[in-house]
């Protein structure tokens, strides 16, 4: 049975137009924030393609404790609903902790469990229970078929408003491989699968306190997985990746998108009409 998950008037699913997933990394103060989303706005409505913007209140999972993570609960929930009422869009963030659940969910669109949590069942079962969306990213350590599990912790609350990402497979040390069968994989359990670029081409701890990545290779990773029948695309982007204060370097820069997510329809067209 194929599931499609509503929110607001965007539909992700099979038969449905290719989601776009986007905005920075973290949140760095309200003004770069707003200049990234308004013009994810402005782009989605020139290229019509449903937008979900993404943004992160607090990292609790970087590679060093002093790397940067964000401004935290209170003022990252501030910003997320102020821009979600000043440009009327839908907004996703992850959270890291169980006693952060309720609090979130009266600001968030899509609630999202991170990668590293994606087996913790008790935290699973919290968000499940919001009976908010779920974007449960694939744990780089899992394998496709694994994620069955995690589908069945979310769906035994009661809560079918879920989508899973993948974000690419362990290969060694410092280093990510995306096997694009797995998209098929997840997508045969019923349920609408995402693809993360960014992630996917991320270093993990590649540059000793923080991560590094290989944007170069974003193009090539994005067109392969729409062409692979993906539901949406998440990508991580910023005005200047070089400046970022969180993952920058597998960051895209604002100005490439309109060309990359251009092609992308192409080829999801192409795709849908073979």
């Amino acid at each position: 049975m194929a599931h499609t998950v509503k929110i607001g008037n965007i539909i992700i699913g099979h038969g449905f137009p290719l989601v776009l997933i986007s905005g920075p990394c973290v949140i760095e103060n309200y003004e770069t924030t707003f200049l990234i989303a308004e013009f994810l706005k402005k782009l989605s409505v020139k290229l019509d393609i449903p937008l979900i913007f993404k943004a992160s209140y607090d990292k609790a999972n970087r590679t060093s404790i002093r790397s940067f993570r964000g401004p935290g609960i209170e003022n990252g929930l501030e910003i997320l609903q102020r821009i979600k009422s000043e440009l009327n869009i839908m907004v996703l963030s992850d959270v890291h902790r169980i006693s952060e659940i309720d609090r979130a969910a009266k600001v968030l669109d899509i609630i999202q469990v991170p990668a590293f949590l994606c087996r913790q069942t008790d935290f699973i079962l919290e968000v499940a229970k919001t009976k908010k969306p779920v974007n449960i990213k694939k744990g780089q350590f899992l394998a496709p078929w694994d994620m069955l599990n995690v589908i069945e912790k979310v769906t035994s609350t009661g809560n079918e408003q879920m989508f899973i990402t993948e974000r690419g497979t362990m290969f060694g040390y410092n280093n990510l491989v995306v096997d694009f069968r797995g998209i098929k994989i997840m997508q045969d359990t019923g349920w609408p699968v995402i693809f993360d670029i960014t992630h996917s081409i991320q270093l993990p701890g590649g540059s000793g306190t923080r991560s590094g990545g290989q944007r170069e290779f974003a193009p090539v990773l994005a067109k392969a997985a729409v062409a692979a029948g993906v539901d949406g695309i998440f990508m991580e982007v910023h005005p200047e990746p070089d400046k970022a204060l969180c993952d920058g370097p597998n960051s895209l820069r604002l100005d490439t998108l309109h060309e990359m997510i251009s092609v992308l329809k192409a080829i999801r067209k192409a795709a849908s009409a073979a």
